[in-house]
């Protein structure tokens, strides 16, 4: 499976967020985001312990991606936005694609970065069924 590593970010995910997503509300440059933030989200869905994938299937993996994206807000603005794109790159790096309007697609997103941090066990679950239901295999 094809990780996804912080220099794709910089220039695929976070500049078509900008570019595509940023019109009412601004992203601030790539080199504002917070130190070591982006880099753990994008490590945490490839961590193994005793040799075996925390995360094992490519919808674990984009499920924890997608969740430590928003909520650990490694930019200063626009996290849903780049977490979004970012989500998309991992899935067609990956021969996936997501099939969902985009208003649903965006409620969805609010739902993610206003739920509880208590309850991110359950939110992960969401995001995975959220994913099997509109997951297009471009095979």
């Amino acid at each position: 499976m094809k990780s996804i590593n912080i220099t794709e970010v910089e220039l695929i995910a976070f500049r078509l967020a900008k570019e595509l997503l940023g019109v009412n509300e601004p992203i601030p440059e790539f080199s504002t985001r917070f130190p070591n933030i982006l880099e753990s989200c994008l490590a945490v869905p490839f961590q193994k312990f005793s040799k075996k994938d925390t995360h094992p299937s490519l919808i674990d993996k984009a499920a924890i991606l997608y969740c430590l994206m928003i909520k650990n807000h490694p930019f200063q603005n626009g996290n849903k936005r780049i977490a979004t794109m970012t989500l998309l790159m991992f899935l067609f790096k990956n021969k996936n694609w997501i099939k969902v309007d985009n208003t649903e697609f965006y409620n969805f997103s609010m739902w993610v970065a206003q739920s509880p941090a208590k309850l991110k066990d359950s939110v992960i679950e969401g995001i995975k069924k959220f994913l099997k239901l509109y997951l297009v295999d471009l095979k």
